[in-house]
């Protein structure tokens, strides 16, 4: 079982490859190929995952990100939305609230100074239609 700390370190390395794949234009599961050294299972889990699942997974921030396009958003933001959609979508047993802590600071640490307040208000937003059951 991994320890909470190799969760986040897990997320971090997806997040490095699946902005990797869109700057490089190719399909996120090109970038686990392309490693020298595999990644973690839990990193090709949420990488191979995103990419199967990009288009519903771009039609759900889609929806909850008042007033921004997809392509407007900084790539990061975008990559940590992604990452943090799938979760909500197909890891029910990871709770609502560390998906969304883990995405925020992800967003502070990598991205914009106001990417940590979009990244939990789409999120926040997706949990209540997502995993309504959890979100009260």
């Amino acid at each position: 079982m991994l320890r909470p700390d190799e969760r986040s370190d897990a997320r971090e390395r997806a997040l490095y490859l699946l902005y990797e794949a869109h700057s490089k234009a190719i399909e996120p599961s090109a970038t686990i190929e392309l490693q020298v050294i595999e990644p973690d299972q839990l990193t090709q889990e949420l990488v191979l995952g995103v990419g199967a699942m990009m288009p519903i997974l771009d039609e759900h921030i889609q929806r909850r990100a008042k007033g921004w396009t997809l392509t407007r958003m900084p790539v990061l933001d975008l990559s940590v939305l992604r990452l943090g959609t799938f979760e909500l979508m197909e890891r029910h047993h990871v709770p609502v609230a560390v998906v969304i802590d883990e995405a925020v600071e992800l967003a502070k640490r990598f991205s914009t100074d106001d990417s940590g307040r979009f990244v939990n208000g789409v999120l926040a937003a997706l949990a209540r239609e997502l995993r309504p059951e959890t979100t009260g």
